[in-house]
């Protein structure tokens, strides 16, 4: 650790600036800020608590840019199967605040037992919109198909409560080859989702509005300049600033739409158990607890990304800790009327681009969520900026994670032709849904749950791979060993 002169000086008993020469003490406003010094450069930017104004802009960056995420697997379930408008605010309004009181125990902790106290957004997960969108259909409907979901969803998410700590020793089987090949692969596989949002989603053909386009690029561009021509705190906030920018722009161009404003409420509690309380049938729930060990999967390789990019590098302990809060958030999320959460890849991108790396700033993103939640009118403010504004800024988010993996393959032995393999195989294999949605369609629905994830799939490969080249019949090479975690 390099000290400031005056920090040094305190240490090795010298005169320093602010002590007085006739008492041999020190002026209490100098020996504050010596003290200042030294605490500051104690603390892990995982842990530093920033300035109310730059922690409160940091948060809103966190929370607009996985607002669209979090809100579309219920508009996905509740377009597909039909849902009133009534039924689909209910199914947002509790995605969200689950999202926030996920975020909170993945930030902050529960004890020494639940929460990875990483800067980890929460927010429900895509793994097991297949699987719900059967389930309704299966049961015949909303009304009779909801409550079997949320028994499913809860009884899989104790089971993964249970085997989070068994599932968190795999991090061994994780080195640099597997880690880089599943984050390339994550940011990668979500750009499509960036591309689908600059459609028109009221256009009836394949192509795109010209102006949808425009406001995407103009956005690009200003995002750009800002990275160029900012610095400090300025280039921090450079995607929120892009946002507003965007959305400001997309007024005149027709492209924004302020009329949910005018209806929604402040304040409003969730509606507990909407649709009544859970059912439990065998089918669902094992079709389910499948989805959790995806889920378990992807917030593992998702926790080593993020420990990686803050140079704080997870151990068992720290993605156990994380499984149980994603597992525990999942498991409350049925009695307010939302779904599985884990783990949102944008958000690594956000920390790489804005350099925030407080775990502190995201629990106050969280915070924002559950305000959210609580209040349509706050939702949908956040939803008047176009999806073409959010795709903008997204391409800069998932670029930056597939970056961010490449990194990491860089310190990997990939002269091997092992590891060289492993990454290819994994990237080109995981990509399939991204570039083929309906490539799997005539699996099982079993196998659908799996292989539709391409991250997942790509995530069982690597670590599969890498067993079968480097662990099995022979002794690894420390080019294939995990790098060790720092001590928490």
């Amino acid at each position: 650790m390099n000290d400031t002169p005056d920090v040094q000086a305190v240490r090795d008993g010298r005169e320093v600036p602010g002590e007085r020469p006739d008492s041999g003490v020190f002026d209490a406003h100098a020996k504050s800020d010596v003290s200042d010094a030294v605490a500051v450069t104690d603390v892990h930017p995982v842990d530093e608590i920033l300035p109310p104004g730059r922690m409160l802009v940091a948060s809103f960056q966190h929370v607009a840019s996985m607002y669209a995420g979090a809100v579309s697997v219920p508009i996905v379930i509740a377009v597909a199967s039909k849902m009133s408008a009534g039924d689909t605010a209910v199914l947002m309004a509790g995605s969200l605040l689950m999202a926030g009181l996920a975020t909170l125990l993945q930030t902050l902790g529960i004890g020494n037992f639940i929460g990875s106290r990483l800067p980890f957004v929460n927010g429900v997960s895509f793994a097991g919109v297949g699987v719900m969108l059967t389930i309704l259909a299966t049961e015949g409907g909303v009304q009779a198909g909801m409550p079997v979901v949320f028994g499913a969803i809860l009884v899989s998410s104790l089971f993964g409560f249970l085997v989070s700590t068994y599932f968190s020793r795999l991090v061994k089987f994780f080195p640099p080859v597997v880690t880089g090949s599943v984050i390339t692969l994550i940011g990668v596989s979500l750009f499509p989702v960036a591309y689908g949002w600059i459609v028109d989603p009221t256009a009836h053909s394949h192509r795109n509005d010209p102006k949808n386009i425009a406001l995407t690029a103009v956005t690009v561009l200003v995002m750009l300049l800002l990275q160029k021509f900012t610095a400090g705190f300025l280039k921090q906030i450079a995607m929120l600033i892009a946002l507003v920018f965007g959305t400001l722009l997309a007024i005149p161009m027709g492209l924004a739409d302020f009329s949910a404003l005018k209806e929604a409420d402040a304040f409003g509690l969730p509606s507990l158990l909407h649709w009544g309380a859970p059912s439990f049938s065998l089918a669902p729930i094992l079709s389910m607890c499948v989805v959790m060990l995806v889920i378990l999967t992807e917030s593992t390789a998702d926790m080593i990304a993020l420990g990686k990019i803050v140079d704080r590098p997870v151990d068992e302990k720290t993605i156990a800790r994380g499984l149980r809060a994603d597992a525990l958030g999942s498991a409350v999320s049925p009695f307010f009327n939302g779904f599985h959460n884990s783990a949102f890849a944008q958000n690594i991108g956000l920390v790489v681009i804005s350099g925030v790396r407080s775990r502190f700033v995201v629990a106050l993103s969280g915070a924002i969520l559950v305000l959210i939640g609580l209040s349509p009118a706050a939702g949908a403010l956040i939803a008047v900026v176009p999806m073409p504004v959010l795709a903008a800024v997204s391409l800069f988010l998932f670029g930056s994670i597939a970056l961010s993996g490449i990194q990491m393959l860089l310190r990997a032995d990939l002269q091997r032709g092992d590891n060289t393999l492993i990454a290819v195989v994994t990237i080109g294999v995981g990509l399939i849904p991204a570039v083929n949605g309906s490539f799997y369609a005539s699996f099982p629905d079993w196998a659908q749950i799996v292989l539709g994830s391409g991250i997942s799939t790509g995530c069982i490969l690597a670590v599969s791979l890498n067993l079968l080249f480097n662990h099995l019949g022979r002794k690894a090479s420390s080019a294939t060993a995990p790098e060790p975690a720092l001590p928490h």
